[in-house]
């Protein structure tokens, strides 16, 4: 609807988790050379998590994307609400492996052969389980168990787990230590700060095939970064349903007046996105990175002329 008004090829903020999108940050470029480190060096359990909306969909599609280009088979249970039949019979056929019978000891069988052909090929398999915070305790340690598939020196499935911080809080949980025990790496993503917002909304107006023009005024990002918290999913809604608004005004630039607008509409005056600090070592480096753009926010307003 918009697009040619401004100038753009497709709609740049749509909330789908489309791994050209993926925004570049020192947390996500770090996420995911763990998350790439950890399955082509088989290290066995992988945790990601992160706040709702900060992206880890879309970095999980983002490492699906570079794995199938290197040749790792995978398979990604999106749906978390499976129960272990169900989850069994999904998993092999996104391997492709044939499912029937379905007895779940001679799936097994079947997956463990299939894994040792691929391992003596030289071949690396992961599992990518997303929304890994809805799976039950009866589903986690059947995938617990998975790991026991091995050689002596080896993990034969590499296994990814991410989902939002009430997984790590699961995790905490007695009867769930053995899994807590064999996760080998953990990473993370967070909310983006001042300048990471302006870059962001720059950047996917560029995929988007922006001319360069500005369509957002300075101070309409410094709004959308203060309703959104940094949470990238808050920040497309407001962008997206802005652009439709100016759009509908026939406004070639946007202003703090449109995305007042759109924040009320959304009750982002009122309520704010689900982003506390992160609750780990990093909280420190997260108030002191918030202290700083806050401060360089400050002195912009005070150099602009009245």
């Amino acid at each position: 609807m918009y697009k040619k008004f401004y100038g753009l090829k497709e709609n740049p903020f749509n909330v789908t988790p489309d791994p050209r999108y993926l925004f570049p940050t020192r947390h996500t470029d770090e996420a995911l050379a763990c998350l790439t480190y950890g399955v082509l060096n088989r290290k066995g359990f992988i945790l990601l998590t992160g706040e709702v909306g900060t992206g880890k969909t879309t970095l999980l599609n983002k490492l699906h994307e570079g794995l199938r280009q290197q040749g790792v088979a995978t398979a990604f249970v999106f749906n978390t609400r499976f129960n272990v039949p169900q989850f069994f019979d999904y998993v092999l056929a996104d391997f492709g492996l044939p499912r029937e019978p379905r007895l779940k000891s001679q799936m097994l069988l079947s997956l463990n052969q299939w894994l040792l052909e691929r391992y003596q090929a030289g071949g690396t398999t992961v599992l990518m389980i997303d929304e890994a915070h809805n799976v039950s305790s009866e589903l986690l340690e059947e995938i617990r168990l998975l790991t026991n598939l091995e050689t002596s020196s080896e993990k034969l499935l590499q296994i990814v787990l991410c989902g939002q911080p009430e997984l790590e809080h699961k995790l905490r949980r007695p009867d769930l230590r053995q899994l807590r025990q064999r996760i080998t790496l953990r990473t993370k993503t967070y909310p983006l700060v001042l300048e990471e917002t302006r870059q962001y909304v720059a950047q996917r107006l560029k995929v988007a095939g922006s001319d360069g023009r500005p369509i957002f005024t300075p101070e309409a990002l410094e709004l959308v970064y203060k309703y959104a918290h940094g949470i990238p999913r808050v920040i497309n809604t407001l962008c997206e349903h802005a652009l439709i608004s100016g759009y509908a005004d026939q406004r070639a630039v946007i202003g703090t007046e449109v995305i007042q607008e759109v924040a009320r509409e959304f009750e982002l005056d009122r309520i704010n996105p689900t982003a506390p600090i992160p609750s780990d070592v990093n909280q420190e480096e997260w108030r002191r990175r918030q202290a700083m753009q806050n401060a360089a926010l400050l002195m912009g307003k005070l150099r602009r002329p009245q």
